[in-house]
């Protein structure tokens, strides 16, 4: 038997039962997808949904498996036309006390853990900040319409031969070098 608030936006961790499993299911209203298409800077958002469970994962920690799916419009970064992508992403979390985040003092370096699932476990989980960083970090980097490319600049001035991408290879001086000397003739 699980525990189900329906679009319940964060969770407080008091209320959760170790021996229960929370499900929930977040889908934000026009107005929330609104404002989280403007501050991820899409053109579009539709079928924004975050659905899952928490379950305990020892005596304090919470482990959160979602589904994350959304429809996305981004400007193409070649042309600007629109560019529409389905995100279907599995998302994991796990919350522990154990994780709590020091902030470094400026310049001291850090290193960053290699489980990059792990949370830091506060009083409550915030299930809406889980949804908007799980879609930010699942948005194609460069996407790109169909059959756009990037075309190529070339520009010198009067007189010069323009430099090519081949000859900024690391033997395009040597090959060129050797083209003006010519080969050697054979006596």
């Amino acid at each position: 038997m699980s525990q189900h608030p329906q679009n319940t936006r964060a969770i407080r961790v008091a209320d959760l039962s170790a021996r229960r499993p929370v499900s929930f299911d977040l889908a934000p209203d026009a107005a929330e997808m609104a404002r989280i298409t403007a501050d991820l800077g899409l053109l579009g958002l539709r079928k924004l949904r975050l659905r899952g469970s928490l379950t305990a994962e020892g005596r304090a920690d919470w482990l959160l498996r979602a589904d994350l799916g959304a429809t996305v419009i981004q400007p193409c970064v070649v042309t600007l036309d629109p560019v529409q992508t389905r995100i279907d992403e599995p998302v994991i979390r796990r919350f522990s006390p154990d994780a709590a985040l020091e902030t470094p003092e400026p310049g001291v370096e850090i290193e960053i853990p290699e489980d990059d699932t792990l949370e830091p476990l506060g009083t409550e989980i915030d299930l809406w900040r889980v949804m908007v960083e799980a879609l930010s970090l699942a948005l194609p980097p460069y996407p790109r319409s169909d059959g756009a490319e990037l075309g190529q600049l070339t520009v010198a001035e009067e007189g010069v031969t323009p430099m090519q991408d081949e000859e900024t290879k690391p033997f395009a001086a040597l090959s060129s070098l050797r083209d003006k000397l010519g080969k050697p003739d054979k006596d």
